[in-house]
């Protein structure tokens, strides 16, 4: 049987150093007897160098009793020795005997563990003849709470959101808004706003306040823009004399039939305006109105006066636009994708700063490790003796492939999920001895023959640390970890990954959990740790 040793561990995977520490550490605790829900102060106290690095228990690591309390650690210097001292609160509310598990605290490189303490919970005993008893209350129907239920509301804000960004993007760039007045009339034909500004102008108060200077420069402005837009393009910006002469250059070429009456008239006009405007000159209300109405006639005879717009023209304008209908478009629909990249921008960076830029990358394109972590886990027990461990999927039974020379001697069970090969891999395996003799094998020998078993199927580069490992329940067993260059599903490819192996060795049975994981991946490490922090076994009394 001794021989077989090997090939027993075939199905193992821990690794690692143990580590062997000496330092002057003790446990008490202030009474070895409470009541059910009453405080026991427990209290840890390590001397150890000044410049050592000392790191005590943290979470749910006393077993069957609850912390209800962490206080703050003390510190007493003594020359070059430092005395720390740490205490928990623990509480339990169920009566019985428990134990409290020996504790690891690790001395800068070292671990040491704390012996094990026995606490009573008693029950309070009820005088039945002055408290009133009540009848048990029924059981009660209450939501089921968890992320699966609260998808639905981060679903409903994320479209009420959208909702009222693509409202508000309608009303101020989309929306067919109602024209202006000054809209509608800026569609008109340049003849017809001329007409139209003629009319406000005789609206005005310009003449009833004797503003000339206000009242001529609306009315050269009408008859400027007329023509800029009928005539000569640049009436706008010229001046008087460089207005006229363009005009009579027009009518010398033949472009225009301007009558000599209509050009003088438009000069004479002009004069007086800038005389009105640049002179400080006055001349009567009665002229200026004559002046109105002679600009009045003066568009009628350019009218009449103008060519009719050849079909090639006609399309150019039309083509125009069309064009211009086809920019503004292009602009809305350049300005709605701005503003949707900068909200989206926002959002993104508003939740990178709060909860971290992996975190919202891995959130939105999808992360399965994140999946893993935060789906629903599972508690179960594998194996006998029964191994509880909680983990993010169920473990299937997988077939152990047993030598037929040791068939008649062992028994394997063999629960996992995944591969080694995928990155992320959970092992659960039970080794039961067949013999009637007890068997006592060398955890550390496991640990060996599980690094032989990881390099032959391909891993290379392994680094291990070993290190003693006590579950919740108080069961001693042997940690092993580290990283190495684990086979991937490509073919001669590696991956840089690490590996956690929990070995415990129990009345003919060798019980073991495997963790492999790709190195840097973050969520892979917390559900390591998560799982590990779970691994409870129950082992039979001798």
């Amino acid at each position: 049987m001794y021989r077989s040793k090997p090939m027993l561990l075939f199905c193992i995977a821990f690794l690692g150093t143990l580590v062997t520490a000496f330092a002057q550490v003790s446990a008490t605790i202030d009474s070895t007897s409470i009541k059910i829900g009453a405080q026991a102060t427990y209290k840890l106290e390590v001397d150890a160098n000044t410049n050592s690095l000392v790191v005590f228990p943290e979470g749910q690591t006393f077993g069957a009793l609850e912390v209800i309390n962490s206080y703050p650690i003390d510190t007493v210097k003594n020359d070059a020795k430092t005395k720390l001292i740490k205490k928990y609160g623990l509480t339990q509310f169920d009566s019985g005997a428990y134990t409290i598990p020996r504790q690891k605290i690790i001395i800068g490189d070292k671990t040491v563990f704390t012996d094990s303490l026995k606490l009573e919970v008693r029950t309070i005993v009820i005088d039945t003849t002055k408290q009133k008893l009540f009848d048990i209350k029924p059981i009660i129907e209450v939501d089921k709470t968890g992320s699966v239920g609260t998808w639905w509301k981060y679903i409903l804000i994320a479209l009420l959101v959208i909702g009222i960004v693509a409202a508000v993007l309608w009303w101020f760039i989309w929306r067919q808004k109602p024209l202006t007045e000054e809209e509608k009339i800026a569609l008109l034909p340049p003849y017809d706003r001329a007409k139209i500004a003629l009319k406000k102008l005789d609206e005005s108060h310009y003449l009833k306040h004797r503003e000339l200077k206000g009242y001529y420069s609306e009315l050269t402005l009408i008859i400027r823009k007329y023509l800029d837009e009928k005539v000569y393009d640049h009436s706008l910006e010229s001046t008087t004399d460089e207005l006229v002469s363009r005009l009579k250059l027009l009518k010398q070429s033949n472009q225009i039939d301007l009558s000599a009456e209509t050009i003088k008239n438009i000069e004479n006009i002009l004069r007086r305006a800038d005389l009105v405007k640049f002179a400080k000159s006055a001349p009567d209300t009665a002229l200026a109105e004559i002046d109105r109405n002679t600009i009045d006639a003066e568009i009628d005879h350019v009218r009449e006066v103008l060519p009719e717009p050849t079909e090639e023209e006609k399309l150019l304008d039309k083509q125009y636009r069309e064009a211009q209908e086809q920019k503004q478009k292009r602009n809305k629909i350049i300005l709605t994708i701005s503003i949707g990249v900068f909200l989206l921008i926002a959002t993104l960076v508003g939740f990178s700063l709060k909860y971290g830029f992996d975190n919202v990358k891995d959130t939105i394109i999808g992360h399965d490790s994140k999946t893993l972590l935060e789906g629903e886990w599972v508690n179960s027990q594998y194996g006998a003796p029964p191994l509880t461990i909680s983990t993010p999927k169920v473990l299937k039974r997988t077939p152990a492939p047993i030598p037929e020379e040791l068939k008649q001697q062992i028994e394997v069970t063999l629960f996992a999920y995944g591969s080694i090969l995928e990155g992320f891999n959970v092992l659960v395996s039970t080794t039961n001895l067949k013999s009637a003799e007890d068997i006592k094998i060398e955890l550390e020998q496991v640990a060996t023959q599980s690094i032989s078993m990881f390099e032959q199927r391909g891993a290379k580069n392994m680094v291990t640390k070993k290190e003693e490992f006590v579950t919740p329940g108080g069961v001693e067993g042997l940690k092993v970890f580290g990283t190495g260059e684990f086979p991937s599903l490509v073919k001669d490819e590696t991956y840089k990954g690490n590996y956690t192996m929990l070995l415990f060795n129990s009345k003919k049975a060798i019980q073991q959990v495997t963790i492999t994981s790709k190195e840097g991946d973050k969520y892979a490490e917390k559900m390591t740790q998560r799982i590990v922090n779970s691994v409870e076994l129950k082992i039979e009394e001798e």
